[in-house]
């Protein structure tokens, strides 16, 4: 069996298969070697009538083998950063989510798709399955691309788990490791609970009331309890806070894994959804941890188009997190090497975008992402990459029907191509965090009213962003000008494609109902009104089924 279906309905971790090998070691400083420890967690497969098996190893090597040393609980680390940009630990024809094609399994390609495809700023070509309803924003439970992105973040946390049971005090001191071998590993602990923390946010943001476990649950068949997404919110709010201590200071860890930074950047983006996740607003505590990531030792790239090429690891001191991809040691067919192939088509010299034998023609722009960026005083937006003559999208199967993005490339500043094994995968790192969004973050939170910002120094922030787009003061904006609306237009120019549209949409008010329409929202090319339950995703309909624990969003 080559994959197996992650259901959470029953999960056995007492024994794990661990196989290691070498992805990548090139762009990690201090020597953090991205050694995959990979495991097949043995979940168990339930049928319909609730028949299970039970996967056993097939081979000698088990948890207590795997974590019989300081190395393999280092290996066994890097393993969970690994499942952020590889889709099986047997290379990019095999995928860990089982029931899923291989090449859609990698999770920034799954939470990418739910972030993009359903909102005004992308749109795509292809009739696979699923696809079609993402584009109109009417998925249903039974959608592939959102069970896949559901089973990828339980995988991620399943594995999480398993790591921070391995790693407990009376773990170590059962296996002698003390002294600087158990500080270390304590602070492994504190990487393992924000990479779970992480996760949980996806589930939060996307199906709100997702199932639970911890390390502290039982091991073997048992049904995952649902939690409700205010407690959820609490609960990854207190893990975030629990680790700060721990995890290292901003920058001061190795590249690709958290660190404090990585911690307040998470808690100012859950704080500036709070409104949406529970009810309640916490715009001020958006300001104090935006402020924190802020006064840290980040600070802007001076060339934009810099942080999205296959370099951006050099002397880069924007990106607080990074998902890294090795387009020869670490392929998949997701992550960045989608971004840029599923953007472009033959007829766009795929070698300029560093990937000669690539060009996927599917996704583009609908037009009201490149509406966005108007002429300030007759000077381009140079944030506003895009290719081709027709703004309008007419014929969803159409891929030169809309804007192509150029944002993303696998060639280095210089203009060097990246590393790429076939001419077809990519080494440009992905950021989940960097710190122009928090500058957008502080600014908004001022904008709602929260207490502890400055209006001044909000302007300050959105103006350094506009003179890095314009390479001038032509762009900078006034203080009348920061009204809320205009963060969610200046969020759209700074950070499309990157993985926020539909989160920032549903915050403004915008993704539901028709107060704003784009191409084909709703499934009519004027576009329609999409109904509030919509706001959450179903689901997957396979784990309803499989876990009695799980009752249905409303309205699926």
């Amino acid at each position: 069996m080559n994959t197996i279906y992650q259901s959470t309905a029953q999960v056995n971790t007492k024994e794990v298969v661990i196989k290691t090998y070498q992805r990548k070691n090139i762009k990690m400083k201090n020597s953090f070697k991205m050694i995959l420890a990979s495991g097949a967690l043995l979940l168990s497969l339930n049928s319909c009538k609730k028949e299970s098996f039970n996967l056993t190893p097939t081979n000698d090597v088990t948890s207590a083998t795997v974590y019989a040393t300081p190395a393999g609980y280092k290996n066994s680390l890097v393993k969970l950063y690994a499942t952020y940009a590889l889709t099986s630990p047997s290379g990019s024809d095999n995928s860990d989510v089982g029931g899923l094609n291989a090449g859609y399994a990698d999770f920034l390609r799954l939470f990418w798709t739910s972030q993009e495809l359903v909102t005004d700023e992308a749109i795509c070509a292809w009739g696979d399955v699923g696809i079609p309803e993402l584009d109109y924003g009417t998925p249903t439970p039974d959608n592939q691309f959102l069970r896949g992105l559901y089973s990828r973040s339980v995988l991620q946390i399943t594995f999480a788990n398993e790591f921070l049971r391995e790693s407990t005090p009376e773990k170590l001191a059962s296996r002698n490791i003390a002294g600087a071998d158990a500080t270390a590993i304590t602070k492994y602990r504190s990487e393992a609970r924000f990479l779970r923390a992480f996760q949980y946010w996806v589930l939060l943001d996307a199906f709100g009331n997702p199932p639970f476990i911890t390390e502290d649950d039982a091991i073997g068949k048992v049904n995952p309890k649902q939690i409700q997404r205010a407690a959820l919110f609490n609960y990854v709010e207190s893990e975030l806070k629990a680790i700060e201590t721990d995890l290292p200071e901003p920058r001061a860890n190795e590249y690709g894994r958290a660190d404090k930074g990585a911690a307040w950047a998470l808690l100012a983006r859950l704080y500036l959804n709070a409104q949406v996740y529970t009810g309640t607003a916490k715009y001020t505590e958006a300001i104090t941890y935006s402020s924190k990531v802020i006064g840290a030792s980040y600070s802007l790239k001076a060339n934009y188009m810099d942080l999205f090429k296959a370099d951006n690891e050099v002397n880069n001191t924007e990106n607080i997190l990074t998902i890294n991809y090795d387009g020869i040691n670490g392929t998949n067919y997701g992550g960045t090497t989608f971004l840029i192939n599923a953007g472009i088509n033959a007829d766009m010299n795929p070698t300029t975008f560093g990937v000669p034998s690539g060009g996927w023609g599917g996704n583009r722009t609908r037009q009201n992402l490149p509406n966005l960026f108007p002429d300030a005083n007759g000077t381009l937006d140079k944030r506003g990459t895009f290719f081709g003559t027709k703004r309008a999208v007419d014929a969803v199967g159409e891929f030169t029907d809309g804007l192509r993005v150029t944002k993303f490339k696998n060639v280095t500043s210089t203009g060097a191509p990246g590393r790429s094994l076939n001419g077809t995968f990519s080494s440009l790192d992905f950021a989940l965090f960097r710190l122009a969004e928090q500058y957008l973050i502080y600014g908004e939170a001022v904008a709602r009213g929260g207490s502890g910002g400055n209006a001044a120094l909000a302007l300050t922030y959105v103006n350094a962003l506009r003179f890095r787009a314009y390479g001038n003061t032509s762009g900078n904006v006034s203080a009348a000008a920061l009204t809320t609306d205009f963060y969610l237009d200046e969020r759209g120019r700074e950070l499309y494609w990157e993985g926020h549209r539909r989160t920032d949409l549903i915050r403004f008010g915008k993704f539901a109902g028709s107060t704003y329409l784009w191409p084909y929202k709703g499934g009519t090319q004027a576009g329609a009104s999409l109904p509030a339950f919509r706001n959450l995703y179903p689901l997957p309909l396979a784990d309803l089924i499989a876990n009695p624990n799980l009752v249905q969003n409303a309205g699926y």
